[in-house]
């Protein structure tokens, strides 16, 4: 029987917390921090469910992720930005209303409080360009004005987000952003502290 880390053979016999030893939750520790190591390519796999699904716009939300780090990259923007900005979009199909802050949780632990609130807020930064187009406020995004990373996320959206839906630009592939996300989940969560709040 192959030992994964899903059918663990060598799982603790306990059948509530209550039950469980030290040694049990050595062996739990063990195996979810080999698991954690596999989160970059659980998201980059992510990222390629994207592909074929335009919703309308001129390219698919793939494309678009791929585009809007491009031009991140091609303007000068740190790595931890260029990750969050090839990752914006990857919580579109299971959290169509709160995608922003479901891609923020999931790279909280590794990135910036500034990047992690210009991820949770995008959607509404987003807004700018076009709710006045669906009968909302394009000024929506004025009641943050006073964050300090309000004109990073307005910046990121102007400059990389609204202006990636070019069928024609010539985008980086996806390998090329790779080692960038390995080196981000590779960080220590939190500096090094497990959080559990």
């Amino acid at each position: 029987m192959q030992h994964t880390l899903h059918q663990d053979r060598l799982a603790p016999a306990f059948t509530s917390f209550t039950e469980s030893t030290a040694e049990d939750w050595k062996h739990i520790e063990h195996l979810c921090d080999v698991y954690e190591r596999g989160l970059a390519d659980r998201v980059l796999k992510n990222l390629e469910t994207l592909k074929g699904s335009t919703l309308g716009f001129p390219v698919d939300r793939y494309e678009h992720s791929l585009q809007a780090a491009t031009r991140a990259v091609r303007d000068g923007a740190d790595e931890e930005t260029v990750v969050c900005v090839l990752l914006h979009d990857i919580g579109d199909d299971i959290a169509p209303y709160n995608h922003g802050e479901l891609v923020a949780a999931i790279l909280k632990p590794y990135i910036s409080a500034d990047n992690h609130w210009m991820l949770s807020k995008h959607a509404i930064f987003q807004g700018y360009y076009y709710f006045h187009h669906i009968g909302r406020d394009r000024n929506e995004r004025d009641k943050y004005r006073d964050h300090p990373a309000f004109e990073r996320s307005a910046m990121f959206c102007e400059r990389w987000d609204q202006t990636a839906f070019d069928p024609d630009y010539d985008t980086l592939p996806l390998e090329y952003f790779e080692p960038m996300v390995r080196r981000v989940f590779a960080r220590p969560a939190f500096g090094g502290e497990k959080a559990f709040a």
